[in-house]
């Protein structure tokens, strides 16, 4: 049976890589640091060509590959950033890549793989139907090579040189965190950081309803629910059998997050660090936010390992996030339906510098009387307090207004 890569392959793997893909930089986070309680580090694997560290794990099983394996080409099966890391480092080296996808898989994903080279079959309407087409098809009847995704020892040490890097970045880190999927950077890392200082901690990092490691622990939490995630990247049911006993025997702990955490996450990496991240990038500063007390005074290194994010879903976490921290307030205000009374509300809030960012404008609700109308604006404000004072001023002005709760936001 194969058997999980040495720190000495990890190390062979890092020579290997070296000046074909980014080194990225591994950064202290001041801000970070005051919300969390810790020392945070962040490594932006985010800035790959790809945006994720699966450029790694591709490009050194593309490096172990004979001429005739190369001649053959490669075949992967993913709907995400694995798909593209193959590609992209397949097409450099003159190497055919095959991608197979479900049906379902989004266009973007489909033609971002195409367009970096690989030729994206879709097949199937589930991961696992795509998964035995790729097997029947592409591995034992046309003779491709597997790119697996995080169960080939080649893969987990190219995905263990991101833990070298950190630590020859930032030699006083004592503590990692890191996302699980399948467990290919999880148990890569966790190999490289061990074999070079004993003593750090190592933390794991599951979405709560992808908790794979958990369920495949006896006494753990059981079959893994699943669900909508935000952490799409490390939705993985069944972490893998080369990955998981390495996890078991070198992870200090493995911590589940809820989506609120991630989401928050998702937000403070945008709004303090100026970087975008994907859910599984974030899931890491995740477990720092859900427990921060478990990382107090620690020196802490986190992956952003990933920043392929729909921008659809990262503009609504954005916007959600201004709710949350109360600088986007909802406020209903009762008027007499007649000409100037917006005007007068909107120079209320403008001489308190609110930013109204949309109005919605009520006069047919039957439990109105017919001369009256009600106005529901979206106002963004700079804090809580801010939106109190401008709540104030528009009633000592005569306006019967009233906070609508975060659940009423139009």
């Amino acid at each position: 049976m194969t058997s999980a890569p040495g720190l000495a392959a990890i190390q062979q793997a890092a020579a290997r890589l070296k000046g074909q893909i980014v080194e990225t930089p591994c950064r202290h986070s001041r801000v970070l640091s005051q919300i969390t309680g810790a020392e945070v580090w962040l490594k932006f694997e985010n800035f790959q060509f790809t945006s994720s560290f699966k450029e790694r794990g591709a490009l050194n099983k593309l490096s172990h590959l004979s001429p005739a394996e190369r001649h053959a080409g490669v075949a992967a099966m993913s709907a995400g950033n694995h798909a593209q890391g193959v590609a992209h480092h397949a097409t450099r080296l003159g190497i055919p890549s095959t991608i197979v996808m479900p049906r379902n898989t989004p266009f973007t994903k489909v033609s971002n793989t195409r367009a970096l080279g690989g030729e994206v079959v879709l097949h199937g309407e589930t991961l696992a139907e795509a998964w035995d087409h790729l097997q029947e098809e592409f591995i034992r009847r046309r003779g491709m090579t597997l790119v697996h995704p995080y169960d080939d020892p080649a893969v987990i040490a190219g995905q263990g040189t991101v833990a070298l890097e950190m630590l020859a970045e930032v030699p006083g880190l004592d503590t990692l965190v890191l996302p699980i999927g399948g467990g290919g950077l999880m148990a890569g890392a966790a190999i490289a950081a061990r074999g070079l200082r004993p003593d750090i901690r190592l933390i794991g990092v599951q979405s709560s309803v992808y908790a794979g490691v958990g369920a495949a622990l006896p006494g753990g939490p059981g079959a893994v629910r699943g669900g909508q995630t935000l952490a799409e990247g490390i939705a993985v049911s069944q972490v893998g059998r080369l990955t998981l006993p390495v996890i078991v025997e070198l992870a200090d702990e493995v911590v589940l997050v809820e989506e609120h955490h991630i989401e928050r996450a998702i937000a403070l990496l945008a709004t303090i660090e100026k970087v975008v991240a994907e859910g599984a990038g974030a899931a890491g500063l995740a477990a720092l936010l859900a427990n921060p007390e478990r990382y107090q005074g620690r020196q802490v290194g986190l992956v952003v390992s990933g920043g392929n994010i729909d921008p659809r879903l990262l503009a609504s976490v954005l916007m959600r996030n201004l709710v949350s921290e109360s600088r986007l307030i909802s406020l209903a205000i009762d008027i007499e339906d007649r000409p100037g009374s917006l005007g007068r509300i909107a120079d209320c809030i403008g001489l308190h510098n609110g930013n109204i960012i949309q109005v919605d404008h009520e006069r047919l609700a039957t439990r109105m009387h017919a001369k009256s109308a009600r106005l529901k604006l979206l106002v963004e404000v700079q804090d809580e307090a801010h939106g109190r004072v401008i709540l104030d001023e528009l009633r000592r002005s005569g306006f019967q207004a009233s906070l609508q709760q975060q659940s009423e936001l139009p």
